[in-house]
């Protein structure tokens, strides 16, 4: 069983836009009928890296607008809604069904609507006589937005600062708590699966963990359940393991500068729904990045450096065909292959015919990555990201930098943003911290007008990992106190694994952990962890039979509080390195740059008075 999210979410948005009619092979529907989509932001963000406007076209619909977008009536024509179950969002759907705007309403909800809701709508459209007019109201579980097919996010933006504000209270993390487990289950309800839950006992995640395993628990006591083809009893290696995290679980990770294609591309350039935007001497390009690309595919894990070399062998290769199309043909060597030159005999000049396209279509990718990796370059160049990183790989290698080198970095090139991720992953990665010198890159950081908040934020949170050290026996616990909060998955959350963050064998803390819980063998690391089973027997709190430890050959990772490429390349190399290849999928709250990550840490900082707040740093 294949937990391919990205495939069984657009075979869901298919189903959907031919009016939930069975779909045939061809991938329409038997009665063809040309149809209105009406969407929201975020169905649009849902539907953006894996609907294009042909796809529409095949599918029937002709039109296609945002809910907010004021509209003409169009008449004797079905519309399509997609959309979050929000309050505006009912509002408007009775507005326009009052117009008669369309001839009937096909209403489907990301997520589930609840019931207050559904009451409104059917209150509303009574009043207003146009209850006929809605045909079909359905939960589509699709509140998610699935990348790639191993990547995935819930799109709730600020998790971070809202799960670790410190004025947040319990009823604010429980709606919080509860918003990221109707994602899950979303997720969940799309691949049909119930995976074994394992997470670190304390915070976020053991919250989510509990919250989740009570939803499902109370979803399969209904008849008509959306797991019930997984009725029966499935041992665990039939079973995918869902683990749980915190941002807190691994501090360091979404604040690093990361030298590996796909990571650098998203943080640098800011890749964001599949898509990007280049700017260069030539101009603007837009372009698109995911597995329809086979160069990203194949090339996005690897090194940058080694993408150079790749880029350079991809284009010789092209060079060669082209030549040996043109030698083939009578064309002159060395000539972009267009066609116009074919001459020769007849096998040859269909051969060279049937390759044109495919030609052409490489070069076009060559061209374009070509393109992505100069600016790249120019970026490093000009920012001196190598140095950044280099130096970072040092400390955590060597437990410390010379203070001289320390200063001059910060000093010399690159953006505010860029010293400031750079002083923050010295105060993580440093083992013994000497206060003279954290006070001389203070000093350093204001010279530079960088707001240090982010920076006396993660400071304050070192302090408390060994204030709070003794502390490590947190139950279940009230976690709306912040300090607890913080540091109730893990106490030692800011500094864990961060030794191995860039060792040889690059395995992240967070990949090493998934690894240990997917193998299902005794070890001290996990051996603690809460373990849940929603189809099982209410047992003693977090403990089950050993079955449910694993061996796993499946998993979905999930990072509470926001994610990154960084992590997401780590654990698909960990798959692919199995025997047998093993199949991860990571999801997180939401997708993050390391800039973007730092604002959060910025954010909590002036919510707690820490830093200089008037100071921008993002120059």
């Amino acid at each position: 069983m294949a937990l391919n999210l990205r495939q069984k979410q657009t075979e869901s948005i298919i189903r959907m836009l031919n009016l939930n009619q069975p779909v045939t092979a061809t991938g329409t529907a038997n009665d063809e009928v040309y149809k209105i989509l009406i969407y929201d932001r975020f169905c649009q963000n849902i539907l953006s890296p894996l609907i294009h406007v042909k796809d529409l076209r095949k599918h029937g619909v002709t039109l296609y607008f945002l809910i907010d977008k004021e509209r003409k009536p169009v008449h004797d024509v079905p519309a399509v809604y997609f959309v979050q179950a929000t309050k505006h969002n009912i509002d408007r759907i009775v507005a326009d069904a009052s117009r008669s705007l369309y001839d009937s309403f096909f209403l489907n909800f990301s997520s589930s609507v609840p019931r207050q809701l559904l009451e409104d709508l059917a209150s509303e459209t009574l009043k207003t006589d146009s209850i006929q007019r809605i045909a079909k109201v359905h939960d589509q579980y699709l509140e998610f937005v699935t990348l790639e097919d191993n990547l995935f996010s819930l799109g709730q933006r600020s998790s971070y600062v809202q799960l670790n504000d410190p004025s947040a209270g319990d009823r604010e993390i429980e709606e919080i708590v509860e918003k990221i487990v109707g994602g899950l289950f979303c997720v969940l309800a799309t691949l049909a699966v119930v995976p074994i839950i394992r997470c670190p006992r304390g915070g976020p995640a053991e919250m989510v963990a509990m919250a989740l395993d009570q939803r499902l628990r109370d979803h399969l006591l209904s008849k008509n359940n959306l797991f019930s083809e997984g009725g029966g009893f499935m041992s665990s290696f039939q079973r995918p393991i869902l683990c749980l995290f915190d941002r807190n679980f691994e501090l360091s990770v979404g604040i690093q500068h990361d030298f590996r294609y796909q990571p650098l591309v998203h943080d640098i350039l800011g890749l964001k729904l599949n898509g990007l935007s280049v700017k260069s001497e030539k101009g603007g390009m837009n372009y698109e990045l995911n597995s329809s690309d086979p160069f990203w595919s194949a090339n996005g894990f690897l090194e940058f450096p080694e993408v150079a070399v790749e880029i350079e062998t991809q284009l010789n290769k092209y060079k060669r065909d082209v030549d040996e199309v043109n030698r083939k043909t009578g064309g002159a060597a060395e000539a972009e292959f267009d066609g116009a030159d074919m001459i020769g005999n007849t096998k040859h000049l269909m051969k060279a015919v049937n390759s044109l396209p495919e030609l052409t279509e490489r070069k076009q990718i060559i061209d374009k990555h070509t393109n992505i990796a100069t600016v790249l370059l120019g970026e490093i160049k000009e920012r001196s990201l190598d140095s950044y990183a280099k130096k970072v790989n040092e400390i955590m290698s060597r437990g410390g930098i010379d203070r001289n080198e320390l200063l001059d970095l910060l000093r010399g090139k690159g953006t505010k943003m860029d010293k400031l991720r750079f002083a923050i992953m010295y105060l993580i990665s440093s083992e013994n911290i000497n206060q003279s010198e954290v006070e001389a890159v203070e000093e350093v950081l204001k010279e530079l007008e960088i707001n240090t908040s982010a920076f006396q934020y993660v400071k304050k949170m070192k302090s408390l990992n060994v204030s709070f050290a003794s502390a490590n026996s947190t139950g279940k616990g009230n976690i709306v106190n912040w300090a607890e909060k913080l540091y109730g998955q893990s106490i030692s959350a800011v500094t864990a694994g961060v030794k191995n963050l860039l060792s040889s064998d690059r395995q992240l803390a967070l990949t090493r952990t998934v690894e240990a819980l997917m193998e299902g063998k005794p070890n001290p690391e996990i051996d603690s962890y809460l373990v849940l089973d929603p189809r099982a027997q209410r047992s003693s709190a977090g403990t089950s039979s050993s079955h449910l430890k694993g061996p796993f050959k499946e998993a979905i990772v999930f990072m509470i509080g926001g994610g990154n490429y960084i992590e997401y390349a780590s654990l698909q190399e960990l798959s692919l390195r199995q025997h047998p290849p093993k199949h991860v999928v990571y999801g997180t709250t939401e997708i993050l740059t390391g800039e973007e990550f730092v604002e959060q840490l910025m954010l909590l900082g002036q919510k707690m008075g820490l830093g200089s707040a008037s100071v921008s740093s993002s120059n």
